[in-house]
């Protein structure tokens, strides 16, 4: 594998270490810094969604921190990992203390697939007093026969929301897009949005490009 992109760094969560993968902004930019949260069982520069989002976004002008999510073994499934969502909450307060540290004024946390079920029980416990904008990719995915305990708390997040998923993405994404869109209004910022990108699956591959366009688009117009 070659060298990939960006300063690979530590960051303290409880007294334990780990990895994130920093992208400072293009023209010394400290206006605006995406936290991109990666799928189930993967990394901070897994070449699917996470690696591309964190680059791309940063070939768009904005500083990028990619954090390592906790992980369970390959076959952990959605309610596997329930136990260990409040695990996230500070490694998400670490890489939100970290680019306050270095004078980023707007903070954006992007997550895809089991990172959102992660950020969403973040946000339902502190609040999203300490971000300017959520972005969830895949939303609402699970495993066959293990729906959610319960829905997003998307009507009581304030800031703005974009959810993005693929017309080919798994079905539970796609049959409860409309009940997370009720959420959204019900929550009434007029700068959240739903985009149905058309083609891509899941983990949005051969399709990065497209990813990346609908979430600079959207944070260009939200935060710019």
């Amino acid at each position: 594998a070659g060298l990939f992109d960006g300063e690979a760094l530590y960051l303290n969560a409880n007294d334990r270490e780990f990895q994130a993968l920093y992208m400072e902004a293009p023209d010394a930019n400290l206006e605006a810094a995406v936290i991109v949260l990666h799928g189930r069982g993967f990394h901070a520069d897994w070449p699917l969604v996470a690696g591309p989002l964190r680059v791309g976004l940063n070939e768009r002008g904005w500083a990028s921190l990619s954090l390592q999510m906790p992980v369970l073994e390959k076959d952990a499934k959605y309610y596997d990992y329930i136990p260990i969502f409040a695990h996230s909450f500070p490694r998400i307060e670490a890489g939100i203390g970290y680019l306050r540290s270095l004078g980023y004024k707007k903070i954006v946390v992007a997550a895809h697939s089991c990172s959102v079920h992660m950020a969403m029980a973040w946000i339902e416990q502190s609040g999203d007093g300490d971000i300017d904008a959520y972005i969830g990719i895949g939303m609402s995915a699970t495993d066959y026969g293990q729906p959610m305990k319960k829905p997003f708390p998307l009507d009581e997040v304030s800031v703005p929301v974009l959810d993005v998923y693929g017309s080919e993405d798994y079905p539970a994404v796609i049959k409860f897009a409309a009940d997370r869109l009720q959420q959204m209004t019900i929550a009434g910022n007029t700068h959240s949005a739903q985009i149905q990108v058309d083609g891509p699956d899941h983990f949005f591959e051969d399709y990065e490009s497209e990813l990346v366009s609908v979430i600079a688009e959207w944070l260009d117009t939200v935060l710019k």
